[in-house]
């Protein structure tokens, strides 16, 4: 008897196993009029930025889709880098714009950051990217060394 309920509780284990192995779902068809979003551009390059000046750039987009386009979060690789956009949605055929501030521009050396872009688009995750340098071409007088003898003009 008891080799008959360990041989039935093993069919039973074995059957559920197998069919979990199986089993596969099917991902959701696509929506056709789903929102869509597009780029102007994916990269904005500053080229070579003076130390301390503006760090501010934009970029533009344009819902190419058929269902209103919603941003739900905007995040950057880095906390020297802030975005800025409008949460309501973009109408079909309407733009938008994400601004981005570099804030670190007081510091010399080359930017390379991402900004992920977060939406209900049938492309649901964009990465767009700043770059540049920061350079500091200020020119800087020298002191006077403190140990210099100054000799008075001859007098007439």
């Amino acid at each position: 008897m008891k080799k008959i309920i360990f041989a039935l509780t093993a069919a039973i284990i074995t059957s559920f196993a197998v069919k979990a192995q199986t089993t596969t779902t099917t991902p959701p068809a696509p929506n056709p009029n789903a929102a869509e979003i597009k780029f102007e551009s994916l990269v904005h390059d500053y080229g070579v930025l003076q130390k301390g000046a503006d760090g501010n750039c934009e970029f533009k987009f344009t819902n190419v889709g058929k269902e209103p386009l919603i941003l739900s979060n905007v995040t950057t690789s880095c906390g020297c880098t802030v975005p800025s956009w409008n949460k309501e949605p973009i109408l079909p055929g309407k733009s938008g714009v994400i601004k981005v501030n570099y804030t670190k521009t007081n510091i010399v050396g080359t930017i390379s950051k991402q900004i992920t872009v977060t939406s209900n688009a049938a492309t649901p995750t964009v990465v767009l990217s700043i770059k540049g340098s920061v350079v500091d071409n200020t020119v800087t007088t020298p002191e006077k060394q403190t140990n210099e003898v100054v000799t008075p003009a001859p007098q007439k």
